[in-house]
């Protein structure tokens, strides 16, 4: 009795997701079996699901060593990000001062930086971590910046009426409660953009350790491409992981209060 209503539990639930990755993984097969028939350009899922039995030494300090490489890169991201982009939101000098300096590096693809992290940095884990911050920092910052200069000029004078009468009080209690939900945002963007660049860094050369250093100088320089399709999906489901664990923290303990406010 108990075993059914956990299973009618699980349909209810999941069973959404549990059936589009079936029929993906059944159209995959297919694909590979009749349409494609060569290993080495579309292995199967069976030959993949396989090939994670035969990396299974190596997955748990890859794993580590790139997520090692993400924390340092995002964490420093959203310490510089948040700071810089509330000091652009809030004061025009300082916006009109850096603001076209940011705009100009912004635009540059984080992976254009590999060489100067590589010289800089050496082959280290703050080589990685430079290139991940370069991604996550922007995001954060744009973000952030819009939810400071987003404030409401109503919300300003009523604070103002109870007793903000200082600049660093509005901030305290009207600019960051009101960016929340902007860095929030920023910082969803930002994890997988962190990702991406990890995953780039070490596969260019800025690491010597780690998922893309594995996948690119390991499986693929020696046509492995079932391991190779086996680490593609590790770094998917590391990224879907923690785009979950972050929307349940932010959408559960830290922006509760904005439940109900969205249709289903």
């Amino acid at each position: 009795m108990r075993i059914n209503k956990l299973l009618s539990s699980l349909r209810g639930k999941y069973g959404i997701e549990v059936v589009s990755i079936g029929i993906v993984i059944i159209i995959w097969e297919l694909l590979a079996d009749f349409v494609v028939k060569e290993l080495y350009k579309l292995p199967g899922p069976i030959s993949v699901f396989y090939a994670f039995y035969k990396v299974r030494e190596f997955i748990p300090l890859d794993i580590a060593v790139s997520l090692l490489h993400f924390s340092l890169g995002l964490a420093a991201g959203a310490v510089v990000g948040i700071t810089i982009g509330g000091l652009m939101g809030w004061f025009k000098v300082i916006d009109r001062a850096i603001g076209p300096l940011i705009e100009i590096v912004r635009a540059i693809p984080p992976i254009a930086w590999i060489p100067f992290a590589i010289m800089w940095l050496k082959l280290t884990h703050y080589s990685a971590g430079f290139i991940v911050f370069l991604g996550a920092v922007f995001p954060i910052l744009v973000n952030t910046y819009a939810g400071f200069r987003g404030v409401d000029k109503v919300y300003i004078d009523a604070a103002k009426v109870l007793g903000c009468d200082k600049g660093k009080d509005l901030i305290k209690y009207v600019a960051i409660p009101h960016s929340i939900p902007y860095t929030a945002a920023g910082t969803r963007i930002a994890i997988g953009i962190s990702w991406m660049c990890v995953v780039a860094a070490e596969m260019l050369g800025a690491s010597n350790a780690g998922l893309g250093y594995r996948l690119w100088s390991r499986f693929y320089h020696l046509h492995m491409m079932d391991k190779l399709v086996a680490y593609m999906i590790i770094i998917g489901l590391i990224a879907l992981i923690m785009d979950r664990i972050f929307r349940y923290f932010v959408e559960e303990k830290i922006l509760k209060w904005k439940k109900g406010m969205v249709a289903v």
